[in-house]
């Protein structure tokens, strides 16, 4: 089994919203979520988001329709220091990527703007079981908010105080 196409919708379903179970749709712009640290939340603000170099699914950046799997991240950092990004992503074409895929690190060069892992997959390598995307251009993406933050109220006000810097989005600063 090599997975399946997601079916384009033709954008005729604007502001539909899927729960991380459902099938993303193609074209479609979504809201997900990026887990950070506070000085990457700041440089991301600042000057974008820069792809990964590698991972489960490649190149690109990581982001999930789940918030659970964003405040996760990252892995190794200290719960105090890590920030969730609200985003807008314009997914464009995307590619479901399963367990053995043959195109789970070249899917962009077929063409496919995102590749998608569904919740619950059974994939040892997504042992939370919550939803991944890896979105290959990063302009497709555009932070809008702070989903979350940590306890640490003077961290979340400068990661806020920056996001009005660069009027890049409201800032409704959530802790916990």
């Amino acid at each position: 089994y090599w997975g399946w196409e997601v079916v384009d919708d033709g954008g005729s379903n604007p502001g539909v919203v899927l729960q991380p179970t459902q099938s993303p749709q193609n074209r479609g712009v979504y809201k997900m979520y990026h887990g950070t640290t506070i000085a990457n939340a700041r440089l991301i603000v600042a000057n974008g988001f820069k792809p990964s170099s590698g991972g489960l699914l490649g190149k690109g950046v990581y982001v999930s329709r789940d918030k659970k799997k964003a405040t996760r991240y990252p892995l190794k950092s200290d719960a105090s220091d890590r920030v969730v990004l609200k985003l807008k992503v314009r997914v464009g074409r995307v590619k479901r990527i399963d367990k053995n895929h043959h195109l789970q690190y070249t899917w962009n060069e077929h063409g496919y703007d995102t590749a998608w892992v569904p919740a619950n997959c059974g994939w040892d390598a997504v042992p939370s079981g919550l939803e991944e995307d890896c979105v290959f251009d990063p302009k497709r993406i555009k932070v809008v908010d702070i989903a979350k933050a940590s306890g640490n109220v003077s961290s979340s006000f400068l990661v806020c105080k920056c996001l009005r810097r660069y009027q890049l989005a409201t800032c409704t600063t959530v802790s916990g």
